[in-house]
């Protein structure tokens, strides 16, 4: 099999200058460590331009004349010899506006300064060399500084730093950091001059970014040279000028975070929505980075990945380098996209790279370090600079002048449309090497290119030759090929092994066509595509046997992810239908509801955490403390917490339909109480029991609960809050509960409902009765507001219940002016302060007529009635006696109805 290597195609002897040429870049590679990055190629390789580094400023160029007898007589012209302010960058522009037959001699450079300079040059063979067209100021602001540029079609875009004004006060270090702004002007390149738009702003009050051209997009990267202090190194902004729509991405995530569109943007109001997402994410740095075709762009993350963003925002990862291999700050990097074949230069390393797959072509020790660039003549064919000369990439078995046949790609195959099977087959290779990282003992991180090696680990070789040939053929097809070569033998065993595999191979394949649907279709088709995936997904974990942390965290990221779409997949999982104000079934199988009603003992408790728009959060605890999504203040776990099915039920419920909150509650009662699923209830109706053997947890806290720490997190609206926990107490069928329930009426003074649910629940138990009606006695006590209700209160007086017993209840609950403790009185102060002896009809003090007919019921119940109580419920026909004038203490229980009536 040919290799692959490099061949010199010039030793700089057919560039003016060359001795010049080769000293300076021997003088730069010995003061600086990356020292070809301040070297330019133009498109074309016929001119190059270095940069001198600081305290020396200018441009030194260096061409290639077609006809090297013009170049003999010519002397070589620097394009700036002496300049106050260093140059920033040189752009090349497109000259495809020129229509004279001498327009590919004409190239044109933008020279473009700190201080915001331009200096427009074109060079043209038969007139000499380089010549200024004019000189112009790209910022509108004397006092701006440029710090990156970089030429989109016909605009030159630019970043720039505005300082303030002398008299505006000191910054803070925020703002200080947001003092740039992006900027843009179309340009044309005319005959003998150039034509300058308006200066337009793109960005405001952004960081420090540089400004990288790639097709039709321009992307914005944080500066790697310094790192801020804040979250804004964290991601990175695509814009599309002619459509004027940014996208917010990051080296952590294979999709963008937001997608708008604006004239003038402020980059604090573009990244707003994105910050609190940001400031829980670790993504690594971007150590290089270099434009790819079709408006891609190639990152060299301080992982060792490199990652290819396409066009249409998805970050894709295409090489990871080996760990010996890693890149550290001062390394000399370069990367480049030729086609299908990535190359990368790390030190004095180059690798070729398959884009499709990853796959390593070559590896080729270099004499010197290199410059990749991209010749225009040969798109396809790496092309590398470095200290001795210019060279090409090249099978070993070919010359030069057979490489252009040898190293272009296939017409079908390009950049942007990647061969499913390659990507299969990686993703084999990847859940292998994930599958033995958890059997191995040993801490060494597996990869795949490990994996391969050496011959080990075999069956993920097989499984990815398996799908190669299940995608590329059929199963017919294959067994006919393997009969007509005489292998007959191995049919069986292939027909076996492809139909072992086929419900995972048909699963892989359709992943990627879901992959590839989100990719290329519209709004509406993603949307539907997301609807179904969901319903699959939620489907598919509900009527697992056992969900594990894993797939209960998977579980949670869609419910946050997919709010709508997760809680239609649950109506559906659940078989959910809602026939009138207080019917709700479900038809789902119980091992459906077993899973819902497990509780995970393994997660956070459910009041730790809240549900905003759909979306999980964490609240502050009782403490004070603050948990995050992705950080717990817990020591003893790391990873994120994530909700029980039943709490993550119950935030679909109350966002999308609160009024089924108490019928879910009671339908989850249910279906916990019934044998199939064999979840018990708390055995104390009165109580929460400990468990067996004093065990306590989550695994003790009744459903009812889990739903009020839902309910108490989440409703913003206090009625409907305490209206919701109203029902859910009623609905638990709890004593507890329901006198809890009670109280809240009572305290919101909704006496018609108070009744109700004292009539409907004091038939329960009789313990449940005795504790209604002394609690609603208590209140008749202190006001008139039941006075309405009283025939309905008799009659739920419990059996065992004494006159003796209500008499004390009323007494220690009567409500004193003066003094706030209702049963301490004296009798003997017969003031206006005193309690009256028959009050009027306006009075809201407790009478002897209103508590007669109950008095009287209880002394029927009673076996041989008392004749002690005879003079309380008759009318008396004569005023009663003096009282003594001697003042006498009293106490607050009936002893003698003479000589102890304060009523």
């Amino acid at each position: 099999m040919a290799r692959l290597m490099l061949e010199q195609l010039s030793d700089f002897g057919d560039y003016t200058g060359s001795k010049e040429l080769i000293e300076t870049l021997k003088l730069i590679h010995n003061e600086h460590k990356n020292s070809l990055s301040n070297v330019r190629l133009s498109p074309d390789g016929r001119h190059i331009h270095v940069i001198p580094c600081k305290p020396k400023v200018g441009l030194v160029t260096f061409d290639k004349y077609e006809r090297p007898q013009l170049a003999q007589n010519q002397k070589k012209l620097d394009l700036c010899l002496k300049r106050t302010a260093s140059i920033v960058d040189i752009l090349y522009l497109d000259n495809n506006n020129n229509s004279s037959s001498s327009s590919r001699d004409a190239a044109a450079v933008a020279v473009v300064y700190e201080n915001g300079k331009a200096e427009f040059w074109r060079f043209q063979e038969c007139k000499g060399g380089w010549h200024l067209l004019q000189t112009s100021d790209l910022c509108n602001s004397p006092r701006a500084r440029v710090v990156s540029v970089c030429a989109c079609s016909n605009l030159i875009i630019w970043c720039e730093e505005r300082p303030p004004s002398e008299s505006s006060p000191a910054l803070t270090s925020t703002r200080n950091k947001l003092r740039y702004c992006v900027c843009r002007r179309d340009f044309e390149v005319e005959e003998g001059a150039v034509s300058l738009g308006g200066v337009k702003i793109a960005l405001h009050n952004n960081p420090k970014f540089t400004v990288v051209s790639s097709g039709e997009y321009v992307h914005l990267l944080p500066d790697i040279k310094v790192k801020p202090l804040l979250s804004i190194s964290k991601f990175f902004l695509s814009w599309h000028p002619r459509h004027d729509t940014f996208r917010v991405s990051t080296t952590c995530k294979n999709t963008p975070l937001k997608k708008l569109s604006a004239k003038e943007s402020d980059f604090r109001r573009l990244v707003t929505d994105c910050l609190g997402y940001l400031s829980a994410l670790e993504p690594p740095e971007i150590y290089d980075f270099s434009p790819s075709p079709c408006g891609g762009l190639l990152l060299l993350l301080s992982t060792g990945w490199v990652c290819l963003l396409q066009k249409d925002g998805i970050l894709r990862q295409v090489y990871k380098l080996a760990d010996n291999c890693l890149v550290k700050y001062g390394t000399h990097t370069s990367l480049c996209v030729y086609q299908d074949t990535l190359a990368l230069v790390i030190g004095q390393n180059l690798h070729l790279i398959d884009l499709n797959c990853g796959r390593e072509l070559e590896k080729i020790i270099l004499k010197r370090e290199g410059l990749l660039y991209v010749n225009k003549a040969d798109i396809w064919i790496p092309h590398l600079l470095s200290e001795t000369g210019i060279f090409v990439v090249v099978h070993r078995d070919t010359d030069t002048r057979d490489c252009n046949s040898k190293m272009k790609p296939s017409p079908f195959s390009t950049v942007e449309n990647i061969h499913p099977e390659a990507l299969l087959v990686e993703a084999v290779f990847e859940e292998a090497c994930k599958y033995y990282q958890q059997r191995s003992l040993s801490s060494t991180q597996l990869t795949v290119e490990a994996l391969k090696k050496g011959g080990r680990f075999q069956a993920p070789i097989s499984l990815a030759s398996i799908l190669r040939s299940y995608l590329s053929t059929g199963l017919k097809q294959k067994s006919v090929e393997l009969s007509q070569n005489g292998g007959g033998g191995c049919i069986a065993g292939q027909d076996k092994l492809m139909g072992s595999l086929e419900a995972e191979l048909k699963a892989l394949v359709s992943l990627e066509e879901v992959k590839g649907s989100l990719v290329r279709g519209n709004v509406k088709e993603v949307e539907a595509v997301c609807e179904s995936l969901v319903e699959k997904e939620v489907t598919r974990l509900l009527a697992s046997l056992e969900l594990d942390k894993e797939s209960l965290l998977y579980l949670n990221s869609i419910f946050n992810i997919f709010p709508c779409q997760a809680w239609r997949a649950a109506q559906a999982a659940l078989q959910l239908h809602y026939n009138g104000k207080d019917s709700l079934s479900s038809r789902a199988p119980p091992d459906v509801w077993k899973t819902v009603l497990t509780p995970t003992p393994t997660c956070s408790s459910p009041t730790s955490l809240l549900l905003t728009n759909g979306g999980l959060k964490h609240k502050h605890n009782l403490k004070g403390g603050h948990l995050t999504n992705c950080k717990s203040n817990s020591t003893s776990s790391t990873s994120p917490a994530a909700l029980p099915v039943f709490e993550l039920l119950c935030y679909s419920v109350f966002h999308f339909q609160p009024t089924w909150l108490p019928r879910f509650l009671d339908l989850a009662q249910q279906q916990q109480g019934s044998a199939s699923l064999g979840l018990s209830l708390a055995s104390s109706s009165w109580g929460l029991s400990c468990g067996r053997g004093g065990e306590s947890g989550e695994n003790n806290v009744p459903l009812y609960k889990r739903a009020l720490s839902v309910l108490s997190s989440l409703s913003p609206d206090r009625e409907q809050q305490q209206d919701l926990e109203v029902e859910l107490l009623l609905v638990s069928g709890r004593p507890n509960a329901i006198l809890q329930a009670l109280r809240v009426l009572i305290c919101k003074q909704q006496w018609e409902r108070v009744t109700q649910v004292a009539q409907k629940f004091c038939k329960q138990s009789p313990l449940l009765n005795k504790e209604i009606f002394t609690t609603l006695l208590c209140e008749v006590a202190q006001h008139r507001d039941l006075d309405p209700y009283l025939d309905l209160l008799w009659t739920l007086c419990p059996e065992d219940l004494t006159v003796t017993t209500i008499l004390n209840l009323v007494l220690k609950n009567l409500p004193s002016p003066n003094n706030p403790s209702p049963s301490s009185f004296s009798m003997s102060n017969a003031t206006s302060t005193s309690p009256a002896t028959f009050a009027d009809s306006q009075s809201s003090q407790l009478t002897i007529g209103l508590l007669k007919p109950l008095l009287r019921k209880v002394l029927q119940r009673e076996t041989k009635p008392s004749q002690r109580y005879a003079d309380i419920l008759q009318s008396p026909s004569y005023p009663p006696p003096t009282l003594p004038r001697q003042p006498v203490e009293r106490q607050n229980t009936v002893t003698d109805p003479i000589t102890d009536s304060p009523l």
